[in-house]
């Protein structure tokens, strides 16, 4: 989409200066480097994917489980890009399977690794079994892929976390909170950095990718009235992954400058410029079954049923920060890009509890979701999850 800065209350990109100011060193280091993307078929993959490739790199190893996405992917970069004289290849494959690592060991030799997999949504916890794969996806595979990275002498590994990691009041933000932890581990070993950011417009399972399906599907739009979030774009996310990859420091953590007062929108108010967008008008509906009762009649006449709702699921926060107030901060390097600067500070023994404890949750092959939470709130003590028994699935 070409009109997303408006949809999010914005009239410009957020990086432009920066990157403006860093691009001959980008093109120098990206065009005499080797890659490997994993998780490159994600909305935020893609991005990053065609951040590196329109640099020319060496290399350009990208893998992600989703066939269908990583099609897509080629498709679009040959239909913008075209071609590098550097080897670009694509892999279907799990990261955590045997394929994936007898792949390690074909052809594990990278200068950077970026792991962009992750299990993103808040819905995604509300059962046991899903979280123990959020758990596998957003630690565990991270962990393991680092220590791969370590070992065939990766200069440089970095990892997506989320804004939600700041001060988590969900499962999905507490996981990459918990990842953050295991990275200053093997952070002695290797040099890591990372990026929290804000939500990606229309990225694949948001709501406002949703909003489009919606349209196309002949079904209302339904948005939370009462819920404002920062939005990036999807370009914006690939540029601050790429950032954060080749300039941080070992265990920064990149952020963008977004401001409360400019940037925070609403998803109703996203809904209704979007509509405007399209030629709609927003028509506010009492109910689900008015909104898809009146959905068959009211487009001819240039409206679109809508409904706003309050929210009250489990894991929705009020308000959204990239960093707590114990973390030390530089704000001065680039424009519109805040570095989070950690000290190499873990606790070993935590760690180990947290894996062993899961290791054998898995061998039982017996687990409740409320043996998951106790233990987060192990990792966590502040963790402020609190469980209201209604989640997204219930709603429309």
């Amino acid at each position: 989409m070409s009109n997303i800065l408006p949809l999010i209350g914005r009239v410009s990109a957020l990086f432009l200066q920066d990157l403006l100011t860093s691009e001959q060193s980008l093109e120098e280091i990206v065009s005499s480097s080797s890659f490997l993307v994993l998780g490159g078929a994600g909305s935020i993959g893609q991005a990053v994917t065609k951040e590196i490739f329109k640099r020319n790199p060496k290399k350009l190893h990208v893998v992600d489980i989703s066939e269908n996405n990583m099609v897509e992917l080629v498709r679009d970069i040959r239909s913008s890009f075209g071609y590098i004289t550097g080897d670009f290849q694509t892999f279907a494959l799990d990261i955590g399977s045997v394929e994936y690592d007898a792949f390690i060991k074909a052809d594990g030799k990278y200068d950077y690794v970026l792991n962009l997999s992750a299990l993103k949504h808040v819905r995604s916890e509300k059962d046991p079994f899903t979280l123990m794969r959020m758990i596998d996806v957003n630690i565990f595979n991270t962990d393991k892929t680092i220590q791969q990275s370590i070992e065939n002498g990766t200069k440089k590994y970095f990892c997506v976390s989320t804004d939600k990691a700041a001060n988590p009041v969900n499962m999905m933000g507490a996981s990459k909170r918990i990842m953050e932890m295991f990275l200053m581990r093997r952070s002695q070993k290797i040099d890591i950095s990372t990026a929290r950011f804000a939500n990606v417009a229309f990225s694949d399972g948001s709501l406002l990718h949703g909003f489009n399906q919606r349209i196309q599907k002949r079904q209302p739009i339904v948005a939370p009235e009462d819920i404002k979030r920062y939005f990036v774009t999807p370009q914006e996310s690939g540029e601050l992954c790429l950032m954060s990859c080749i300039f941080g420091q070992n265990r920064d953590i990149f952020f963008p400058k977004l401001s409360e007062s400019l940037h925070l929108i609403s998803f109703a108010d996203i809904a209704v410029k979007f509509l405007s967008d399209l030629g709609y008008e927003a028509y506010l509906c009492n109910s689900e079954e008015e909104a898809r009762e009146l959905v068959h009649t009211l487009p001819a006449h240039g409206k679109w049923p809508c409904l706003f709702t309050t929210s009250d699921t489990t894991g929705e926060k009020d308000f959204e920060e990239f960093f707590t107030d114990n973390e030390i901060l530089d704000m001065e390097r680039f424009d519109n890009l805040g570095i989070i600067k950690n000290g190499e500070s873990f606790d070993e023994e935590l760690l180990q509890t947290f894996e062993s404890v899961i290791s054998t949750m898995k061998y039982k092959k017996s687990w409740s979701k409320e043996d998951i939470v106790n233990l987060f709130f192990k990792m966590l003590p502040d963790f402020g999850h609190k469980e209201t028994g209604k989640y997204l699935d219930g709603k429309m």
